[in-house]
C-alpha cells in the first residue's frame, strides 16, 4: 500500500556539547585524507583491495547532505530515480562526469525489496503501523526511521568497478571503518549475508539496484534509532538474528539519552561515514543543495 506523504522536512537540534566517546576524529572536522599517488586500500576481513588514486584525478561526487533532516521515503525515492535517469542520459551523450550521494534520515517507514515475503511482516499490510513501500531494490523488508542515517549513492560503476559484489563489500567497508575509526567498535561481515554486524546483531542494512551499471538505493545504519519497529518485521528476512544501534552498543539498555547526546552521536557518525565513503570509493565530495539538483 503506497500512501501520500508530506514532503516537509524536520531538522534535528544541533549542539556543541562534548560527548565522552573515544574518537580519532573530532566532531565538526569534515575533512578527507589526501590519497597517495599509488598503492591500495585493503578491506577489513577480505582480500579485496581498492586502488588509491591521486587526489587531483579523483572522480567528483556531488553530495546532497541532508543528514539531520527527515525526508519522506517517497520523496527520496523519486529523487534517486530522477538522478539515475539523468545519469543514463548523460552516459549516452558521453557527458557523465560525476557521481552523486544523498545522505538523510526518513520518517518511520517499512520498505520491501524484490524478494520480500508477506510472512516477514507481522502485521496486516493494509493496516500497517507505518507506511509501506514496495521498491525495486534487492533484499527483504526493512525499517527506516529517525535516528538512522541513510546513504544513497548514485554511482556509475563503469568509473569504479563493474562488479556488484565488490560494490556491496565497499558499502559494508564504509560502515566498518566508520565504527572503528570514530567509536572503536569492531564490526564485521557475516558469511552468507549482506550488511554489517556486531556479533549476532545487525547494525547496517544494504539494498541496491543497478540500471546500466548506474547504481542506486544504498545503506542504512542505526545510530540512535528506536529499535521497537523492527519487532513488527523479520528484518531482512533473517529469523535467527537481531538488530542493534550505535546508541545501544555504547549505552547498553540505558538508551533513554538526552537530545544533546543523540544529536552528537548523529553528528559524529555522519562525519565519519562521509569521510570513509570518500576514501573507500576514492571520490572528491562536492556539497550541493536540493536546488542545485533541480529536484
Amino acid at each position: 500500500m503506497i500512501s501520500t506523504v508530506s514532503s516537509s522536512l524536520f531538522t534535528l537540534p544541533s549542539t556543541s556539547t562534548n560527548i565522552n566517546i573515544k574518537s580519532n576524529h573530532p566532531p565538526n572536522s569534515l575533512s578527507f585524507p589526501r590519497a597517495a599517488c599509488s598503492g591500495t586500500l585493503s578491506f577489513h576481513d577480505s582480500t579485496t583491495t581498492i586502488p588509491v588514486v591521486n587526489e587531483a584525478i579523483k572522480r567528483r561526487c556531488e553530495c546532497l547532505d541532508l543528514y539531520k533532516e527527515l525526508v519522506p521515503y517517497k520523496v527520496a525515492w523519486e529523487w534517486q530515480k530522477s538522478l539515475v535517469q539523468r545519469r543514463c542520459s548523460l552516459i549516452e551523450k558521453e557527458e557523465d562526469s560525476s557521481d552523486t550521494v544523498i545522505v538523510l534520515q526518513h520518517p518511520s517507514v517499512y520498505t520491501l525489496g524484490t524478494g520480500s515475503l508477506k510472512e516477514h511482516m507481522n502485521f496486516d499490510v493494509n493496516n500497517a503501523p507505518f507506511e509501506v513501500y514496495r521498491t525495486e531494490r534487492g533484499g527483504e523488508v526493512t525499517y527506516h526511521g529517525p535516528g538512522q542515517i541513510v546513504i544513497y549513492p548514485i554511482l556509475n560503476l563503469r568509473h569504479h568497478k563493474t562488479d556488484l559484489h565488490w560494490y556491496l563489500r565497499c558499502l559494508e567497508e564504509v560502515v566498518i571503518r566508520a565504527l572503528s575509526s570514530t567509536f572503536s567498535i569492531s564490526a564485521s561481515r557475516v558469511k552468507g549475508f549482506t550488511g554489517v554486524w556486531i556479533g549476532n546483531e545487525k547494525i547496517a542494512a544494504i539494498g541496491i539496484r543497478a540500471s546500466r551499471w548506474v547504481i542506486y538505493h544504498g545503506l542504512a545504519i542505526n545510530v540512535t534509532s528506536d529499535l521497537t519497529p523492527f519487532k513488527h518485521i523479520v528484518p531482512c528476512g533473517i529469523k535467527d538474528k537481531e538488530v542493534t544501534s550505535l546508541k545501544q552498543l555504547l549505552f547498553g539498555t540505558k538508551t533513554d539519552t538526552s537530545e544533546v547526546i543523540d544529536s552528537m552521536l548523529i553528528d559524529m557518525a555522519h562525519e565519519s561515514l562521509i569521510r570513509e565513503f570518500a576514501e573507500v570509493f576514492q571520490v572528491s565530495l562536492d556539497i550541493k543543495s536540493v536546488t542545485d539538483f533541480n529536484l
